[in-house]
């Protein structure tokens, strides 16, 4: 279909005139438009149309000066829309149909009724109880600012937060959220997202550390983090009594440009029990919530693809993996709110999986069938169904628990933590054997770890410096991959060059992971039993001189879990499994077994 002509547009219009500026209704569905094909200047013409029919075509955006100020009903469902904002141009809309913009998110129902005050239906349903709850939060919030900054001013200007009112604002923006639906397409197979109430267990006042604020061998100052919200989003039948579920992988979401590597996110994905969720960390609201009933899931990671619509155009999508107990791994487009794929990848559980971070669709799934496979889940069609293909097996003696692809060289080797050592294969795929074993074993010859004895934590601090940690007298080790790899020789098990030691919890406990973080690669991450959060700062470490220091290298800092009257009393100690920070560590995300998300922001 090329642009739009007077001729097509009288044709199409009713009543039938000859006149463009006489048409009240016109139906311009199924003709394939594309966003420039509709034409302001042709369009402006139509002076008393009330009713436009865009559906069934290929826009991704409105032009933002249509002229059609009388509009009072639109039709745009089952395009490629990525944005409301170009309707505040229709002030007089009262009816408005968006299903099937697999791009819109359910926020953009919530935008939609602030920009059309007088909107009564939107996809068929009553905008009135919307609309209610996005004027009662405009109340909140403003009540909420007023009350702030009376007390900013009471106190001189020194910040005052009082708790109830962040936890009313926090309800009321839970409520609003859980009015809201998602408008795109769902397969019938899966389960739909249910936007349900974040239960806040606190919001609390800067957190507890221990640490000096500069160490006397040059460490950086201990920072400050203020922990923002606690929230019990995957309790069973959203019950907030449920501090037993199990939660057990975190993952943030990444820049979604290409070209911007550096880019920061504030979107985490946590999961646990049959449910993975999506959170905004600034307002603690659940963005979005999966559910597979019977699943577990054990393992999220995100990737972020470039699509072709069906207009020609190229977009960004993240998607997110998730798998657990089924052996399934399922791949959810999460601003769209639907699940587009399903890998049986497995028969047994999958421990973790991660995408390879040059190959934006290249997934490894590491099982207890003591099987790591290395998939290309390929770009969604335009029905936004995905056709995973197999690449690689990989065979391990025992479960794998973590996956680290090597930063300097990812397309050739993987490495992984393993319930009996570290391992590493070579992944190269112009290679003719699809099926390979383990290359060479890693060995520790002091410290925590030793040959045989579980890996359960694993990370590239930087291009070449690795953080690993068993399960033994409460140590981190940082050791070299190039000279690691230079010393190997021809044989297949090999001691790390150790770099230096870092002192962790002396617990018996195992599953702790620990992680790095991107931005000045030299953070290293690991909670432990009694709640806490390991801070280390390493750069210092890394620059020194042999010999090492004969004891471990101590924290930077310990985060404290907050006291018992912050939080419910039932949750008076609880372990932190996983945490995690965002690529410019502004956010902090710490994931408890008392069925708690924890997020904190850096100050």
């Amino acid at each position: 279909m090329g642009p739009l002509s007077a001729r097509l547009l009288m044709q199409r219009g009713r009543p039938k005139s000859d006149r463009l500026g006489k048409i009240r209704s016109l139906d311009l569905s199924g003709l394939k438009l594309l966003s420039e094909h509709l034409d302001p200047k042709l369009l402006c013409r139509l002076k008393q149309l009330q009713e436009l029919d865009l559906s069934n075509n290929q826009l991704e955006t409105l032009p933002a000066n249509l002229g059609l100020s009388h509009l009072r009903i639109l039709r745009c469902a089952n395009n490629q829309l990525g944005d409301v904002t170009a309707l505040c141009q229709f002030p007089q809309l009262e009816e408005l149909s968006l299903e099937g913009n697999p791009f819109l998110t359910v926020s953009d129902n919530l935008k939609v009724s602030f920009l059309l005050p007088n909107l009564r239906k939107v996809n068929g349903k009553d905008a009135s109880s919307t609309s209610s709850q996005v004027e009662n939060l405009n109340r909140e919030l403003t009540s909420r600012v007023r009350m702030i900054s009376e007390e900013l001013v009471a106190s001189g200007g020194t910040q005052v937060l009082d708790a109830d009112i962040q936890e009313r604002s926090s309800k009321t923006i839970a409520a609003q959220e859980s009015m809201a639906r998602p408008v795109a397409l769902k397969r019938p197979d899966d389960v739909p997202l249910n936007l349900s109430s974040n239960k806040r267990v606190c919001t609390s006042t800067l957190a507890r550390v221990e640490g000096s604020p500069v160490g006397a061998d040059g460490s950086q100052p201990a920072l400050k983090l203020e922990p923002l919200h606690f929230l019990q989003c995957h309790s069973k039948n959203n019950s907030p009594e449920d501090l037993e579920t199990q939660l057990w992988a975190c993952a943030f979401e990444p820049a979604c440009e290409e070209g911007h590597t550096g880019a920061t996110s504030q979107t985490v994905a946590t999961c646990g029990g049959e449910a993975v969720c999506v959170i905004d960390c600034q307002t603690g609201i659940v963005l979005h919530k999966y559910k597979a009933p019977g699943e577990e899931f054990f393992s999220v990671a995100w990737t972020a693809l470039t699509v072709v619509t069906q207009a020609g155009h190229k977009k960004r999508w993240s998607v997110l993996a998730a798998a657990g107990l089924r052996g399934h791994v399922r791949l959810l487009h999460v601003r769209a709110g639907f699940c587009c794929g399903v890998i049986r990848a497995h028969k047994r559980a999958i421990a973790t999986l991660c995408f390879s971070p040059t190959h934006e669709t290249h997934l490894f799934t590491a099982s207890y069938d003591k099987r790591i496979i290395l998939w290309d889940i390929g770009a969604p069609n335009h029905d936004y169904e995905f056709q995973a293909s197999q690449l690689l097996t990989l065979d391990t003696t025992s479960t794998p628990l973590r996956l680290c692809p090597v930063a300097s060289c990812p397309d050739t080797y993987l490495l992984a933590g393993c319930e009996g050592g570290c391992c590493c294969w070579d992944v190269r795929l112009d290679q003719p054997q699809k099926r390979r074993v383990c290359e060479v074993e890693f060995v520790f010859s002091e410290g925590s770890e030793a040959s045989g004895r579980r890996v359960d934590g694993l990370a590239f601090v930087n291009k070449d410096v690795v953080a690993s940690k068993g399960n033994g007298l409460g140590t981190i080790c940082l050791w070299s991959w190039s000279q690691t790899w230079v010393g190997r020789g021809s044989q297949s098990t090999v001691a790390v060059v150790v770099l230096a030691w870092l002192q962790w919890s002396p617990t018996k406990l195992a599953y702790f992971s620990l992680s790095t973080c991107p931005a000045d690669e030299g953070t290293v991450l690991c909670g432990d039993e009694e709640g806490n959060v390991w801070i280390y700062d390493v750069r210092h470490v890394l620059t020194q001189q042999p010999p090492l220091p004969a004891a471990p290298q101590a924290p930077t800092q310990i985060l404290k879990w907050p006291q018992p009257r912050a939080l419910s009393q039932t949750v008076t100690k609880t372990m932190v499994n996983m945490v995690v920070a965002n690529p410019t560590f502004t956010y902090l995300a710490a994931l408890t077994d008392s069925n708690i998300v924890a997020i904190w922001k850096r100050h």
